[in-house]
């Protein structure tokens, strides 16, 4: 049998998903898709969680759909990371039902890689994998555009390539709920952009259902196709993003009258001052 009968579904060498110069992947990604919402892979119902006194999540109700590209925004401590980790199955609500895709997959602010391990063999780390796990290991990496860092220890990785190594382990599971807990966020901006066009080509390629955690407005309105503010242990804002501005990187787009209007909602939702915009000219 050949290696590639037993390669995971996910992990496909596909060149045109490698990690490209920043023009690159700005210009390569531009189509504006949205996928159909076909059955929920994760539907919670009058969901709470209390840390001794304090009230995290307030019976929040939630409903995600698959193949939903999802960004979760809210202040610092206000429950969006406790929430990932009720998706996660890494923590547990006090109330409420919770019902969640038993595939998922989890990548973290911190890559997590473990040291003495390869890069390969970190992205095999906890996998069930038929075959050639080494070859389906290098097949993932090539998929972010670190095939020839497959033999690297972690200590002589970037931030970015750590990053990218502790995505190709959550791919390599082919997971129906992919999520993210502000995995760029320690990232430089040019790497981030990097990896903006990453994300989002890995998505169009396979299709999972994303939630993305996220504090920055800016990347919820680029990646996402909904974008959800958690404040005072609620969603108080579920809202979907315009067709023609999902996953839509042309400058005249990101700099329109209605990615501003989206924008400003946001942050003032979110608690941040916004001046009005004028039409004035001069």
């Amino acid at each position: 049998m050949s290696i590639a009968a037993n390669v995971h579904p996910l992990v496909r060498n596909d060149s045109a998903l490698a990690f490209q110069p920043v023009e690159e992947a700005v210009q390569k990604i531009h189509t504006p898709i949205t996928p159909p919402v076909v059955s929920p892979v994760a539907s919670l119902g009058q969901v709470s969680k209390k840390f001794g006194d304090q009230t995290i999540l307030d019976h929040v109700d939630l409903t995600i759909g698959q193949g939903e590209f999802v960004a979760l925004l809210g202040a610092s401590g206000s429950g969006k990371t406790t929430f990932l980790r009720i998706l996660a199955g890494l923590d547990h609500a006090n109330d409420g039902d919770v019902r969640v895709a038993q595939n998922r997959s989890v990548v973290f602010q911190e890559h997590r890689l473990l040291p003495f391990r390869r890069a390969w063999r970190n992205v095999l780390l906890g996998a069930r994998i038929k075959g050639n796990a080494r070859a389906v290991a290098r097949k993932a990496l090539a998929e972010v555009g670190l095939e020839a860092k497959a033999d690297s220890w972690p200590k002589h990785l970037s931030g970015g390539e750590a990053q990218r190594v502790a995505l190709a382990r959550a791919l390599v599971r082919a997971p129906t709920l992919l999520l993210l807990d502000e995995p760029f966020a320690a990232l430089d901006a040019l790497t981030r952009i990097r990896m903006h066009a990453l994300v989002e080509g890995l998505w169009r390629e396979h299709q999972p259902t994303v939630l993305i955690v996220t504090h920055d407005v800016d990347e919820a309105i680029l990646l996402a196709d909904r974008i959800l503010v958690l404040k005072n242990g609620r969603f108080s804002l579920d809202i979907a993003v315009p067709p023609q501005l999902v996953r839509n990187r042309s400058a005249q787009e990101r700099a329109s009258e209605e990615t501003a209007s989206l924008r400003h909602r946001l942050l003032r939702e979110l608690g941040v001052s916004v001046p009005e915009t004028t039409d004035d000219t001069q």
